[in-house]
């Protein structure tokens, strides 16, 4: 069983290789590593955040390879593996625990660790460096509930109880929809009692005990952050939890349809809001669940783990998937954590399927194969920005936001007419907002077309004026020669954000582009008082401060 555990993990390097050269992507240039500000910072400066576990992990890697790639990915796909061992060793367990053989409970268990570890549907939550949350959160959580389940005794020693509520802090330091796992630590331990399910929680009461501390902690950590986010929470702005419940009543029988038939994968689903509850999709939702609830319940004793399997997957994805509203409707790696549940359900099915080993063995060997397959082609999706999100407009050519984001690729990548056709596209299917209108202006200028780089761009500040697209806008001015006006703009956008460092910059390229060194100097030295990180700022200052030397010899 080692050598096929030991093939199954090579096959996820080989399936995760194309992502592992991949670079960083999407809100990847948001996260710490590449703010100048921080990388010089101590550590305690990174772990500033919502979630500190992760921003040490990050900080690791960048002390380890600065801004290159390969060892986030790699760190990423480690966490993967090692989640997949924990898969096989529940699996295992609890398949053992309805009394299937211990040779049939490890081939099962060793194919549900390949599913996890090869299914395409994961990709997302691990290819994607900003998913790292995911997969550590997840690894994290896994580990508390083997603690739990392979305990060697039915009642939990403090020590152990000690490890598992760490390990859930942890997790929730990490990411927030791991607040569920006490729920599903309660779960596992009243389901699998063997002798009354109250006595199994006084039992353990210590677990309880400590759990209830750091659940309240927990939820109040979370409570926290949701009542600031813009993005998560019951603010969020156009989003009520009633609509974003309808919704979910669709969205679960897509994951699940994707989980069992991985095909029209996106990492920008556009998902549409449902907004009543008699919508046909919606309703059709509520019934399914309706139904699988009955059958769950008529079946809890014939079919104990599946059933066990489908509440620990209800509970797991609850957070993300029920009434909470969160902006994105359907993301694939919302499906992380709770796709233990599924593999349960699938491995009570197979505990009953009456054939040879051998046949067994072929079987699993095809469908992971495929998945591998299937992994492997979808990993090649992450080698670019480009490529992720032409197969997003690929898949969905009216979603504005991938028209957007992949105008904003070809703009960083320098294909200028491309941005401009993508942007265009995105304006066409839904009105402009600022930020689409101040990168359609930087693309415009780019491609060589500055006058409607300027009418863009002063369209963006008739929208919101902020003191970025000010100065934005006296760069422009500033290239073309229109000095007065830039100067102009450069003013307004330091009365509006004073602590704008490019602002200077800009002001002294236009000062510069005058003759008037000095000036430029002093821009340029204001600009490094506020960021002294800012390498346009100081080779600016370089190049003025060799013309002063120049012409001070040349006298």
């Amino acid at each position: 069983m080692a050598a096929t555990l030991g093939l199954v993990i090579l096959a996820t390097l080989f399936a995760y290789a194309p992502a592992l050269r991949g670079p960083f992507v999407f809100d990847d240039r948001y996260l710490p590593f590449n703010d100048p500000n921080l990388q010089s910072r101590p550590v305690q400066d990174w772990l500033n955040s919502n979630r500190p576990l992760l921003m040490f992990t990050f900080w690791v890697n960048y002390r380890i390879s600065e801004l290159s790639p390969f060892s986030y990915h790699l760190l990423n796909v480690l966490l993967h593996l090692l989640t997949a061992v924990l898969v096989y060793r529940l699996v295992r367990h609890f398949v053992e625990r309805v009394g299937t053989p211990q040779t049939n409970a490890q081939a099962i268990a060793l194919f549900a660790a390949g599913v996890f570890a090869l299914h395409p549907l994961h990709t997302e939550a691990v290819s994607y460096v900003a998913s790292r949350s995911e997969a550590l959160s997840v690894c994290l959580a896994y580990a508390a509930l083997t603690l739990l389940a392979l305990a060697p005794k039915k009642e939990v020693s403090w020590r152990r109880a000690l490890a598992i509520v760490c390990l859930f802090g942890a997790a929730v330091a990490t990411k927030e929809h791991t607040a569920a796992l006490p729920a599903a630590l309660l779960l596992t331990d009243v389901w699998w009692a063997d002798s009354g399910r109250l006595r199994a929680i006084l039992r353990n009461w210590r677990l309880y005990l400590l759990l209830a501390g750091a659940g309240a902690i927990g939820l109040a950590w979370v409570w926290k952050i949701l009542s600031v986010s813009e993005s998560a929470g019951f603010q969020v702005a156009g989003l009520p939890w009633n609509d974003y419940l309808y919704t979910q009543l669709q969205a679960l029988w897509i994951y699940l349809r994707m989980f069992f038939l991985p095909y029209g994968q996106n990492i920008d689903h556009d998902y549409p809001i449902a907004h009543s509850f008699w919508n046909p999709a919606t309703v059709a939702g509520a019934a399914g669940l309706v139904v699988l609830t009955i059958v769950g319940f008529l079946s809890r004793h014939r079919f104990k783990l599946a059933v066990y399997g489908l509440l620990l997957f209800g509970l797991l994805i609850a957070p993300t998937s029920s009434f909470v509203p969160i902006r994105d409707a359907l993301v694939e790696r919302r499906l992380y954590l709770p796709s233990l549940g599924l593999l349960l359900v699938v491995a009570d099915l197979l505990r009953r399927w009456r054939t040879s080993l051998t046949r067994q063995g072929w079987t699993y060997g095809f469908i992971l194969l495929g998945l591998c397959g299937l992994t492997y082609a979808r990993n090649h999706v992450w080698t670019s920005e480009i490529a992720l999100w032409e197969d997003s407009v690929r898949k969905n050519p009216r979603n504005p936001r991938a028209h957007f984001h992949l105008g904003y690729a070809h703009y960083l990548a320098g294909h200028c007419d491309q941005a401009l056709g993508h942007f265009q596209q995105a304006a066409q299917l839904q009105a402009p907002d600022y930020r689409l209108l101040v990168d359609w202006a930087l693309a415009l200028d780019c491609a060589g077309r500055p006058e409607e780089a300027i009418a863009r761009l002063r369209q963006a500040l008739a929208m919101e004026p902020h003191g970025h697209g000010w100065a934005l806008l006296g760069m422009l001015y500033g290239k073309q020669g229109r000095y007065a006006e830039a100067l102009e703009a450069l003013a307004r956008a330091e009365a509006m954000a004073p602590r704008f460092a490019m602002t200077y910059v800009y002001r002294g390229n236009v000062y510069a582009a005058q003759g008037e060194l000095l000036q430029a100097v002093e821009q340029y030295r204001r600009a490094l008082a506020i960021d002294p990180e800012l390498d346009v700022a100081r080779r600016a200052l370089q190049v003025v401060q060799s013309r002063l030397s120049r012409l001070a010899g040349a006298r």
